[in-house]
């Protein structure tokens, strides 16, 4: 129930659609007769909206708490890395196949980084973490494009542990606890974005599989970005997208007791 639930109210809350809704029930409102004075204000809101969030530099200022709590990896602990947990979400199956090769999003990053440590760290253990993340029941896991194209990625077939049931960050910890079984002591490495690094440190805390964030994906040169203006409305659009949706989805999971923490840090 939760994964529905969660998909339709992000979808009702996200900043872009809200205001696009906002927008045309205004229109609405325009031809009713006693509704036109207040359907006039929900319009320019709605579409004044859409151009004044979409260039300000807000998508920044949402982005950047939640890209900072963790820092950079850095390889000065001094014991060897047992593991790396790669999570999906950047991954484009249905495109993937259809055009037979591996595509990715705007979080391409976390396949970069899957190779990257696969190279660096020749004897760890390589966890990919992502099921299909849609209602369909027909729908092709991210992991499995993953396994098909590692080749492209530079990752050795036989190295993958492939975890292809996880629909949500939740999931991705639990099930990824459960396969692999970490030993009290190793050191795995979590790769993800950075934006959604608080919620996905507080999922695997939370599963009781210990992990050292790897933060890849930054969406935002902060302090730099503070002040800066997007050239097109719809790339501020979409990164406050991303914003609201994980402080919502942070919520949302200290509520449900997926995370002891609204917004996990160090």
């Amino acid at each position: 129930m939760f994964f529905p639930l969660s998909k339709l109210i992000f979808f009702v809350l996200t900043p872009s659609n809200f205001l696009i809704l906002l927008g045309l029930l205004g229109c609405v409102l325009l031809f009713t007769e006693f509704g036109r004075g207040f359907g006039r204000a929900l319009t320019i809101a709605g579409f004044l909206g859409l151009l004044v969030v979409g260039l300000s530099p807000l998508s920044a200022w949402i982005l950047a708490p939640l890209e900072n709590r963790f820092p950079a990896f850095a390889d000065d602990d001094g014991r060897p890395v047992a593991g790396i947990v790669v999570l999906g979400g950047a991954v484009e199956a249905d495109t993937s196949i259809g055009r037979n090769q591996i595509t990715v999003n705007d979080a391409g990053e976390r396949e970069i980084a899957l190779g990257d440590l696969a190279r660096r760290f020749p004897q760890a253990r390589l966890v990919f973490s992502g099921g299909a993340g849609s209602m369909r029941e027909d729908a092709i896991s991210e992991a499995e494009i993953v396994s098909r194209y590692a080749d492209t990625l530079g990752v050795p077939r036989n190295r993958l542990i492939l975890e292809q049931q996880s629909r949500n960050t939740r999931e991705n910890a639990v099930f990824s606890a459960r396969m692999v079984q970490p030993k009290p002591g190793e050191r795995w490495l979590l790769v993800t974005s950075a934006w959604h690094m608080p919620r996905a440190m507080g999922c695997f805390r939370k599963a009781g599989f210990d992990v050292t964030a790897y933060p890849v994906d930054y969406r935002t040169n902060w302090p730099r970005d503070a002040y800066r203006f997007a050239t097109f409305a719809s790339d501020g659009l979409g990164e406050l997208d991303i914003g609201v949706k994980e402080w919502i989805g942070m919520l949302a999971y200290k509520l449900a007791g997926y995370t002891d923490e609204v917004m996990p840090g160090p």
